[in-house]
C-alpha cells in the first residue's frame, strides 16, 4: 500500500510540471513566429526536402526504366529459347507441317502430302543445313514417298547404274548398256506396271530431259560445233595450217609440242579437239616420224583433260549444270574453284611435255615409237588407214582455221557474261559466276556460225551449197555424243527418282566426319571405275556430283576437292575406256588402229591415275592447292624419272 501511494504522488508531480511548461513553450513559439525567424527556417527546410524528393524521384524513374528494358529483353530471350525448344520438340514428336528458311527463302512443307514430302527430299542438301529438325523430318518424308515408290532410297535405287556398268564391262557397248539400265530404273520405280514403266522412262525420262532448256542448250552448242568443224575442214583451213606447220616445225620434239599446244588451244570441246587436231597435225607428225599411236595419245590427252579445266567449254557447262541441279549456288563458280585440284588433267599435261622433252617412252608405246624412228613405219601393226583422206581445198589459209576459233572463244565469253547480267551492271566475276552456261555457249556458237558463214562466202573458199551441206555433216558427227548425253541424263533421272543419292548420302553421312580426309581419293577411284565401265565422263558427272554435294557442306574446302576428284576420275576412266567416244574419235582423228591406241595409252593413263590418287589423299588433309599442286607435280616428275631409270636398266 505504501509503495502505491508513493507512485501516485510521483505521477501527480510530473503532471504539474508539464502543465506549467506547455504555456511557457507556446509563448516562446508565438514570439519567434512574430519575428519571422521560425517561418524562414521551416520554408528552407521544406524547399530542401522538395529538391531531395525530386532527385530521388528521377533516380527511381531511371532505375525503373532500365529494369523494364532488361525485363523485356529477358522475356524475348526466354520466348526465343522456348520457340527453339518447341521446334526441336515438335520435330522429335514427328511434326509434319513446318517452315524452313526465313523471309523470301522460306519454304512451307506438309509431310502428310506426297508432293510436299518429295519436294522436301529433293531439297536434301539445302534442308540438311537450314532445318534444325532435319533428322526427324527426312525420315518422315522418305516414309511418305515410299508409300508410292516402294524401293525409294534403298539399295534397289543403285541397281540401274550397276546394271549399266556390268553390261558395259561384258558387252563393251555403251548405248545398249545405258538403255537397259534406264529400263531397269523404270521397272523398279513403277513396280512392273507396264503403263507406269513407259510413262516414267519415255515421258519423265527421255522427253523430260530433252525438253529441259539447259539440256537443249548443250545439244544446240554441240550441233553448232560440229557444223563449224565441218565448214573449217571443207574450207581447207585445217590443211593450210598443217602445210604451214610442216615448213616451220623442224624436229620431232617440235612436232609433238605443236600438237600439244594446238590441243590445249582448242579447249572449247573435246569433239572439236579430236576432229581438228588430228587432221591438222597428221602431216606434221608423219614428216617427223612420230607414230600414229603417239599422235592419237597426244590428241586424246589434250581433249577431255584440257576441256575439264577450261571454264569456257561444253564440259564446264555440263558440270555446272549437274552441280546446279544438285543444289550448288553457282555451278560455274564451283567448276572454276575445282580447277587447281584437278590433278589428273594437270598431271596429264605435265606428263606429255616430260615425255616429249626427255625423248622417253615406255610400255607398248616404246615399240611403236622405236619402229617409227628406225624403220619409218608409223603404224607398226593393225589397220593402216582408219579413215579416208579428206579432199583438200587448195584455197584454204591458216586464217580460215584461226579466225573462227578465236571468234568462237570470244563470243562464248561474251554470251556467258551476258546471261550473268554483265551488261546490266554486274561485275565480270559476278556475271561469270551467275551465268547460264548452256544459253551463253549456244548464243556464242550461233553468233560464230553466222559470222563464219559470211566470212567464207566473202572469201569465196566455199559455195553456199557447201556451207549448207556442212550443217547436217556437223550434226551427224555429234549424234553419238547427243545420244550418250540423252541416255546419261535419263539414267541420272532414273536414279534420282529412286532416291539413289539420298540412300548413299545417308549411308556415308554417319562416317563422313571420320573418313572425310580420305573420301576425295575414294571418290576419284569410284569415278574412274564408273567412267571406264560406261565410257562416258558426263554420265559419271551426272551420277556422282549430286551425291558428293549432298554429303559435303557447301562452304567447306574439302567439298571443292571432292568435286574435283569426281571430275578427274571421270576423265581418267573416259581416257582409259575403249568404248569412250572421245577415245574412238582420237583414234579416227589420228587415223590410228583403235586397239593400238587403247593399248599404248593405258599405261600412261594409269601412271597419272596412281599419282593423282596419292595427291587426293594429301589434299584430303591439306585442302590448299598452293601446297598440294606443286607436291603432285613433283611426285609426277619423280615417278617418271624412276620409270625411265628402271626401263633403261632393264634394257641394258
Amino acid at each position: 500500500m505504501k509503495q502505491k501511494r508513493t507512485l501516485a504522488r510521483l505521477i501527480l508531480a510530473l503532471m504539474l510540471v508539464l502543465a506549467l511548461a506547455i504555456p511557457f513553450t507556446m509563448a516562446s513559439f508565438a514570439e519567434e513566429s512574430a519575428t519571422g525567424s521560425v517561418g524562414e527556417v521551416v520554408a528552407a527546410a521544406a524547399q530542401e526536402l522538395a529538391e531531395d524528393a525530386a532527385e530521388a524521384g528521377d533516380a527511381v524513374a531511371a532505375a525503373a526504366q532500365d529494369a523494364a528494358e532488361k525485363a523485356a529483353e529477358a522475356v524475348e530471350d526466354v520466348a526465343a529459347a522456348a520457340e527453339d525448344v518447341l521446334t526441336i520438340g515438335a520435330a522429335a514428336d514427328g511434326e509434319t507441317a513446318f517452315t524452313v528458311g526465313e523471309g523470301e527463302d522460306a519454304v512451307d512443307y506438309d509431310l502428310t502430302d506426297a508432293d510436299s514430302a518429295q519436294e522436301y527430299v529433293d531439297g536434301y542438301a539445302g534442308n540438311l543445313e537450314a532445318d534444325p529438325g532435319f533428322e526427324s523430318h527426312i525420315q518422315t518424308a522418305i516414309a511418305k514417298v515410299r508409300e508410292s515408290i516402294k524401293n525409294y532410297a534403298t539399295f534397289w535405287s543403285l541397281l540401274p547404274p550397276i546394271i549399266a556398268i556390268v553390261l558395259a564391262l561384258i558387252t563393251k557397248e555403251v548405248y545398249s548398256s545405258l538403255i537397259l539400265g534406264i529400263l531397269a530404273g523404270g521397272v523398279i520405280y513403277a513396280g512392273f506396271n507396264f503403263e507406269g514403266i513407259m510413262n516414267h522412262v519415255v515421258q519423265d525420262g527421255f522427253i523430260g530431259n530433252l525438253a529441259d532448256s539447259w539440256n537443249m542448250g548443250i545439244v544446240i552448242f554441240l550441233v553448232i560445233l560440229g557444223a563449224l568443224v565441218a565448214m573449217m575442214n571443207k574450207a581447207g583451213g585445217s590443211a593450210a595450217f598443217g602445210r604451214w606447220a610442216v615448213k616451220h616445225i623442224k624436229s620431232r620434239l617440235g612436232a609433238q609440242l605443236a600438237t600439244i599446244l594446238l590441243g590445249v588451244l582448242i579447249f572449247i570441246d573435246d569433239y572439236f579437239n579430236c576432229l581438228t587436231v588430228g587432221s591438222v597435225m597428221r602431216p606434221v607428225t608423219d614428216s617427223h616420224k612420230v607414230s600414229r599411236a603417239k599422235l592419237s595419245y597426244l590428241i586424246d590427252a589434250t581433249a577431255a583433260p584440257v576441256c575439264i579445266i577450261a571454264p569456257i567449254s561444253s564440259w564446264a557447262a555440263a558440270v555446272a549444270g549437274f552441280a546446279k541441279d544438285a543444289g550448288a549456288d553457282s555451278g560455274i563458280a564451283l567448276f572454276v574453284k575445282s580447277i587447281p585440284f584437278n590433278f589428273y588433267a594437270i598431271l596429264t599435261i605435265v606428263m606429255m611435255i616430260f615425255l616429249a622433252v626427255a625423248k622417253f617412252d615406255y610400255g607398248p608405246m616404246k615399240k611403236h615409237e622405236r619402229n617409227a624412228i628406225e624403220n619409218g613405219d608409223i603404224f607398226t601393226s593393225g589397220t593402216k588407214q582408219a579413215v579416208a583422206d579428206m579432199k583438200v581445198n587448195e584455197k584454204g589459209r591458216v586464217i580460215d582455221l584461226i579466225l573462227p576459233v578465236v571468234i568462237l572463244i570470244a563470243s562464248c565469253v561474251v554470251g556467258m557474261i551476258y546471261t550473268g547480267g554483265f551488261f546490266e551492271g554486274a561485275s565480270f566475276i559476278d556475271a561469270f559466276s551467275d551465268s547460264d552456261a548452256s544459253v551463253g555457249l549456244a548464243l556464242g556458237g550461233a553468233f560464230t556460225l553466222v559470222v563464219t558463214v559470211i566470212y567464207f562466202i566473202c572469201r569465196r573458199v566455199l559455195k553456199f551449197k557447201d556451207i549448207m551441206e556442212s550443217l547436217p555433216d556437223g550434226f551427224k558427227a555429234m549424234v553419238p555424243a547427243i545420244l550418250i548425253l540423252a541416255c546419261a541424263w535419263t539414267l541420272n533421272s532414273m536414279t534420282g527418282s529412286l532416291g539413289a543419292k539420298i540412300f548413299i548420302s545417308q549411308m556415308i553421312q554417319g562416317s563422313a566426319n571420320s573418313l572425310a580426309s580420305f573420301l576425295p581419293a575414294i571418290i576419284f577411284a569410284i569415278a574412274v571405275g564408273l567412267s571406264f565401265a560406261t565410257g562416258t565422263s558426263w554420265g559419271t558427272f551426272g551420277i556422282l556430283i549430286p551425291i558428293v554435294l549432298s554429303v559435303f557442306s557447301a562452304g567447306e574446302p574439302i567439298t571443292i576437292v571432292a568435286v574435283s576428284a569426281c571430275m578427274a576420275g571421270a576423265v581418267c576412266g573416259d581416257h582409259c575406256s575403249p568404248i569412250s567416244d572421245t577415245t574412238i574419235m582420237a583414234s579416227a582423228g589420228a587415223q590410228c588402229d583403235h586397239i593400238n591406241h587403247v593399248s599404248t595409252q593405258l599405261p600412261y593413263a594409269l601412271t597419272v591415275a596412281g599419282v593423282s590418287f596419292v595427291s587426293y589423299i594429301i589434299a584430303g588433309f591439306v585442302s590448299n592447292w598452293f601446297i598440294v599442286l606443286p607436291i603432285a607435280i613433283v611426285l609426277m616428275i619423280a615417278t617418271l624419272f624412276v620409270i625411265k631409270l628402271a626401263t633403261a636398266k632393264k634394257a641394258a
